[in-house]
C-alpha cells in the first residue's frame, strides 16, 4: 500500500498534516489518528490539499507493515513535524 502526507490547503483544517489512506477520482480520504481516525475519515477534494513528496526514511518505514493503526498514523505525523523542525 503506498501512503503520502499531504497538507491542507484550505478549509478550517488548513495546515493540517493527514495521512492518505484511499483515492477516487478528484477525492482522497484523510486520517490524522486523533481527530480523524481511520475509521472515520475526512473526504477532501484533491485540489484542497498538498502531497508531501519528500518523506524521511522514517516515516517510510512505519507504513511498512499492512495493517496500521491510528497509532502508527499519529508517530508517521509526528516524525515528520519532528523532521520538519
Amino acid at each position: 500500500m503506498d501512503i503520502k502526507l499531504a497538507v491542507s490547503r484550505s478549509g478550517h483544517d488548513k495546515d493540517s498534516i493527514y495521512v492518505i489512506i484511499k483515492e477516487e477520482a478528484d477525492m482522497v480520504y484523510l486520517v490524522d489518528g486523533i481527530l480523524r481516525p481511520i475509521e472515520k475519515p475526512k473526504r477532501k477534494n484533491k485540489k484542497h490539499i498538498q502531497v508531501i513528496k519528500k518523506l524521511p526514511k522514517e516515516i517510510t518505514e512505519v507504513f511498512k507493515q499492512e495493517n496500521f493503526r491510528n497509532e502508527e498514523i499519529k508517530r508517521a505525523i509526528k516524525l515528520y513535524q519532528k523532521a520538519i523542525l
